[in-house]
């Protein structure tokens, strides 16, 4: 079993509350390891100011006979609020060690009591404790913010793999259904039926590469996924291919296009999402679609521009909207995802993905990617 690493990224701080000025010092130079932080109060309603504006405290040592308002109330309030209510507190008391008032002090929060006149070693002990159950509750919270970080990655990922899968395999199942309709009142050349099967093989090896590309790099953890040397104009090139654009759309790939080091699956994701929306929502006789960029400084602005028909501005507010369609017409659903998951895709980049488009005028995505 592998526990979370405790390696503090903040110090260890430590909250002391007494009213008498020079307790505090002496309490300060006892516990002081080098490696911590000290707030000092000398009032009650002060500790309580530091305790809610501090959300790093660790630990509150808190003097329990104190004037105007005493460490049992101060521990009380800090309970009851939730920003402060899982803080650790120690109450330091020279009250009688009677049951009732050692019961009263944790009632009202406290998790342990040092007695003055204080023992050195007894104090420092506690408090080495109290610190490395801090430092378990920070790693533990890490852990938890990485483990929501992956199952979200997961999810994307997920659809991702299903999108980028579905796309290649409908132009495939189309291919075949072309094939599968050739008869003897349409007769076809060997050549053209070669060149069919040629596309069909190719198809069918490019999915298999697809396949085992996406199975190595969902082994990977973001950090071990390699970047490597991308052409872009070739990346674009052999994803058009992949996606059989229908013999009335014409995709051009306006050269030049640059060499990007980078990671090939996120931006080969990128490509193929938007170029498959664009051929499949294209409702024009003659389709068109232009991949081109532009230099911006430390980045490289993709385009993908079709004349298709466009969107209103009901249907561009609910682009980035997860589950809620912006379809372009009856015929077509979509829930939103995978939009918005290009958009987290370039984010990741330190990019920009925008859409510009008007009802009958085509549609522009353009995204910035680092080069």
């Amino acid at each position: 079993m592998t526990f979370p690493s405790t390696k503090p990224s903040i110090p260890f701080t430590i909250l002391l509350v007494d009213d008498r000025p020079e307790n505090l010092l002496v309490l300060e130079e006892l516990l002081d390891n080098g490696n911590r932080q000290f707030i000092k109060a000398t009032s009650g309603n002060e500790a309580l100011k530091y305790a809610l504006k501090n959300d790093q405290i660790g630990l509150i040592m808190l003097d329990v006979q104190m004037p105007d308002m005493d460490g049992f109330e101060v521990a009380k309030f800090l309970k009851t609020n939730q920003k402060t209510r899982d803080i650790s507190i120690i109450f330091v008391t020279a009250i009688s060690k009677d049951e009732q008032y050692v019961m009263k002090g944790f009632e009202e929060g406290a998790v342990d009591y040092l007695s003055k006149p204080l023992d050195s070693n007894v104090t420092k002990a506690k408090v080495n404790v109290f610190e490395q159950l801090w430092l378990y509750q920070q790693a533990l919270k890490r852990s938890a913010a990485e483990l929501a970080t992956i199952n979200k990655q997961l999810e994307q990922f997920v659809y991702i793999i299903a999108h980028d899968l579905k796309s290649p395999l409908t132009g495939l199942i189309s291919l075949l259904h072309m094939v599968e309709g050739i008869n003897e009142s349409q007769p076809i050349s060997q050549p053209e039926l070669a060149t069919y099967i040629a596309d069909l093989k190719e198809a069918g090896y490019h999915l298999s590469s697809m396949i085992s590309t996406i199975l190595e790099y969902s082994r990977q953890s973001a950090d071990q996924q390699v970047s490597e040397e991308i052409s872009t104009a070739e990346l674009v090139t052999q994803t058009i291919h992949l996606l059989f654009p229908p013999k009335h759309i014409q995709v051009t790939v306006i050269e030049p296009m640059p060499v990007l080091f980078t990671k090939k699956v996120k931006l080969q994701q990128v490509f193929q999402n938007l170029l498959s929306n664009a051929i499949k929502y294209n409702d024009k006789a003659q389709g068109r679609i232009d991949i081109g960029c532009n230099e911006k400084g430390d980045f490289v602005e993709f385009y993908v521009r079709d004349n298709g028909p466009g969107m209103t501005s009901e249907q561009q507010t609910k682009l980035f909207r997860l589950f809620q369609p912006g379809s372009h017409s009856q015929r077509e659903s979509s829930t939103g995802v995978g939009l918005n998951i290009l958009k987290m895709l370039v984010e990741e980049q330190g990019g920009m993905l925008k859409v510009v488009t008007a009802p009958g005028e085509g549609c522009t995505v353009l995204f910035n990617w680092r080069k």
